[in-house]
């Protein structure tokens, strides 16, 4: 990961508010749905790593419910934050580093590794290879492997066509954009990484790995931010319930905005 690189991304959380964003209604259907299939692999004696960290919502959260927790972070800002919101009596660390090297971590040493962050920001395949074959040796075999990705449709539909955050024609005309499939690709000082499952499928290849699962996190969520933000208790509980009935049907998943892959390393036995 070069210094340029690291700089778009200091740039942009320094003026972002990353610690509030999966706080928003429409935010949390990714974060409960995350937290709702790390629950069903954690167990009592579970040791997590959570590479690419942020500001530490997962963590602290994973922290007060008793799992001990080492978490990685690159940008000093999110750094201060984690550390501001650590909770007393929690078994949770924070060291920077980036999710191409932990060395500091020995093989084999945690039944789950949480990298939800890092594939937004990686933008060769050499790189993205680098933090998966990470994130899987550090993992116990058994162990699960969860990966969150940036899924470029739900950009290109909602923030080129509807919110028009970006022109989708000049991105075409500059080559991020594919004009015929609108496959798209990205640099870093576009900051974000913008895949397609088939993308993910590719890069998995020849891992020692199998998928347990493939999951549209915020789903629909993300089109209908305010409709989502506008429920009450009730009726969001019930999309919820929707929500996570529906987040891994094939028909389903192009149009999520975020997107986890959910996999153990080597056979299946935890």
């Amino acid at each position: 990961m070069n210094t340029k690189l690291n700089q778009h991304l200091a740039d942009y959380y320094n003026q972002g508010n990353e610690d509030a964003r999966l706080t928003s209604r429409h935010g949390s259907v990714e974060f409960l749905t995350t937290m709702h299939y790390i629950s069903r692999y954690a167990h009592a004696d579970c040791r997590i790593a959570e590479i690419g960290a942020g500001t530490g919502r997962y963590s602290h959260a994973l922290g007060a419910a008793g799992y001990a927790v080492d978490a990685v972070e690159l940008v000093d800002s999110n750094i201060k934050i984690f550390e501001q919101n650590k909770q007393d009596n929690t078994k949770v660390s924070i060291r920077q580093g980036n999710a191409l090297d932990l060395s500091m971590f020995a093989d084999s040493t945690y039944n789950i590794t949480l990298l939800l962050g890092p594939m937004y920001h990686l933008f060769t395949n050499s790189d993205k290879h680098r933090a998966i074959g990470e994130a899987l040796r550090i993992t116990k075999p058994g162990g699960i492997v969860f990966v969150a990705y940036c899924i470029s449709d739900a950009s290109i539909l909602h923030s080129g066509f509807v919110r028009k955050r970006f022109s989708v024609a000049e991105f075409i005309k500059n080559g991020y954009i594919d004009p015929k499939t609108f496959a798209a690709s990205s640099e870093p000082a576009l900051v974000f990484e913008l895949v397609r499952k088939e993308d993910i499928d590719r890069l998995m290849t020849g891992f020692s790995a199998t998928r347990l699962h493939y999951v549209a996190t915020d789903g629909y969520a993300f089109h209908m931010k305010d409709a989502v933000d506008a429920m009450d208790d009730a009726e969001f509980d019930l999309f919820m319930q929707y929500h996570l009935a529906i987040c891994e049907r094939n028909d389903m998943v192009g149009l999520t905005a975020h997107a986890l892959d959910i996999f153990t390393k080597g056979e299946y036995y935890v």
